[in-house]
């Protein structure tokens, strides 16, 4: 018994010394150790190599090499000294392989198989044709008629001043005031805002914003503060105080999807559309904000919120009048919080954000918790 652990102990410590004189050995076995530890999981059919599409988005092309899209930053290996070293631009290919034993994504331009180093250089694509990170067109139309008015946007925002003709209301063909647009062009158009019922924290109560309705739409006339606006369309009658958006705002969407470095957690507090179902790329509204350090590119899950049933016990052969009676007496049992969907932030303010439902496995719900992923 002793001679056979004299033996492997020999034996160990021979190997020991082997690797230790042979270090690409000894590399080789470190870097199959971590390829088995790979901390970013890839998806189940990642691709080796992926060439980007006009209309693809960088939460697609996440998706497509990770379980995780929020972890891209890991991977991506973009050179610092380049400005706006995340960009990706349609024809690119996106090459997956491994350093040290995690995976790694490279970009290759020009000659198949060449691996173009991200050194400064000109690029004549526009940044616009570069790839977003969620589907423009959905956010600029939220963004332009919006649902949900901020705090900072009664700050900020020009609001109709007085509507002319000592009209109590506006509609097509009428015109109005406006404030804060003294540097408004002719021609220039707006969206017409109505401030609504107010949002308040469903947690701590208090006011987070406002609800938001579209009204029409008003032409500037006449620069100036006040400037002159004729309202081109009406959706409902325009009042005194109502809010100026822009009609094409520009939604910044260079960012990269990403988690919260601290624990967050909140609540969706409103949908656009007034909907009580929330799919798949719906903007909704959460109660966390800037305060809170949630940022544009953030990504939290959504939790479904469990909601309370009778428990009834087995079931017995009752009739409908019993078994009414057995429930109204029943013990009530909320079913547990189950994840449902994911949510990425692409406008943040002080104390909410707008964010796009990019994933949901179940029907989601105003009240429903989100937090990180």
């Amino acid at each position: 018994m002793a001679r056979t652990s004299f033996r492997t102990l020999l034996a160990a410590s021979l190997a020991t010394v082997l690797l230790g004189s042979l270090p690409g050995l000894a590399q080789a076995q470190a870097e199959a150790n971590s390829t088995a530890s790979t901390t970013v999981p890839l998806a189940p059919e990642a691709p080796a190599r992926y060439t980007v599409q006009a209309g693809d988005t960088l939460w697609d092309i996440s998706a497509r090499f990770l379980k995780t899209p929020w972890a891209w930053p890991q991977i991506w290996r973009g050179n610092p000294q380049v400005k706006n070293p995340d960009l990706i631009y349609p024809g690119d290919v996106l090459v997956l392989s491994y350093e040290n034993g995690q995976p790694r994504i490279t970009l290759e331009r020009g000659q198949p198989g060449a691996v173009v180093r991200l050194s400064p250089q000109v690029r004549s694509a526009p940044l616009g044709d570069a790839i977003p990170a969620i589907p423009y067109e959905v956010v600029a139309a939220f963004m332009s008629r919006p649902s949900v008015v901020s705090a900072e946007d009664l700050k900020q925002r020009p609001y109709v001043l007085r509507l002319r003709d000592d009209r109590l209301v506006g509609a097509a063909g009428g015109e109005l005031y406006a404030r804060r647009l003294a540097k408004a062009p002719l021609g220039a158009r707006y969206n017409l805002v109505h401030v609504g019922e107010p949002l308040k924290d469903p947690v701590t109560g208090d006011l987070l914003g406002y609800q938001g309705m579209f009204t029409g739409i008003g032409r500037v006339e006449k620069t100036g503060d006040p400037a002159r606006l004729l309202i081109t369309e009406s959706a409902r009658e325009s009042l005194e105080g109502d809010l100026l958006f822009a009609e094409k705002l520009d939604v910044p969407l260079d960012f990269v999807p990403h988690a919260p470095k601290r624990k967050v957690t909140g609540r969706i507090i409103s949908v656009v559309g007034g909907v009580s179902v929330i799919g798949q790329y719906q903007v909704v509204v959460i109660n966390l904000g800037k305060e809170n350090g949630i940022e544009p590119g953030h990504v939290l899950a959504v939790q479904q919120s469990g909601v309370k049933v009778s428990d009834g016990g087995p079931k017995q052969p009752f009739t409908a009048w019993t078994a009414a009676f057995r429930d109204g007496f029943a013990d009530k049992v909320r079913l547990p919080t189950e994840h449902a969907g994911l949510f990425l932030v692409f406008k943040a303010y002080g104390r909410l954000s707008y964010g796009l439902i990019v994933q949901a496995e179940a029907p989601l719900r105003v009240g429903d918790a989100v937090g990180n992923p």
